[in-house]
């Protein structure tokens, strides 16, 4: 009777732990291959509300959900509130919503350009259209349009891309934001 229920007790072990591992599994492979898109990473950042908000009022969002991939230079809550008052608000208006997606596109590169394949770029070309100015100096990289942002964070991916972190809202070249792109 003892070697019985020794029998018994091993094989439930064994079939708990059977039943107990593949759940295991399954539960940790599907929270890392829902990995978050360019949009949902911005959002759990923290830093990039006024970014998703002018994406929204841009409707850009889903163009960012999409499959890429995208590189995108990403300006903080800072980088908004620093330009000059009224700025954003006029922006935001819906009859102001074509520059505010010239803008935004000006922030987004086509392809997944990682850190290290930047710093060897001396321009790259936006979804808005025109080109991106890039310089690297002792390790610093600084983009232009008609203003300059400095990369202060490389490399956040996503599902769909990368952000690149910039701290200032970088402006298109006038030329390309009165032809009406």
């Amino acid at each position: 009777m003892y070697r019985f229920l020794q029998h018994l007790l091993s094989a439930v072990l064994i079939l708990m732990i059977a039943v107990a591992l593949p759940a295991q599994a399954q539960d940790k492979s599907e929270t890392t291959s829902k990995k978050a898109d360019i949009v949902q990473t911005a959002e759990k950042a923290g830093s990039f509300t006024t970014l998703v908000a002018a994406l929204n009022a841009g409707d850009l969002v889903e163009a960012l959900k999409g499959d890429g991939p995208f590189t995108v230079f990403a300006p903080t809550d800072e980088a908004f509130a620093a330009l000059p008052e009224g700025t954003l608000e006029d922006l935001l208006k819906p009859e102001n919503k074509s520059q505010l997606q010239a803008i935004l596109k000006y922030h987004v590169v086509q392809g997944k350009v990682m850190a290290k394949d930047v710093t060897k770029l001396s321009n790259a070309e936006t979804l808005e259209g025109s080109m991106i100015g890039i310089q690297t100096t002792d390790g610093t990289v600084m983009l232009s349009g008609d203003n300059e942002a400095t990369v202060t964070k490389t490399d956040i991916s996503a599902s769909n891309g990368v952000i690149h972190v910039i701290d200032t809202v970088l402006m298109p070249p006038t030329e390309m934001q009165t032809s009406g792109n």
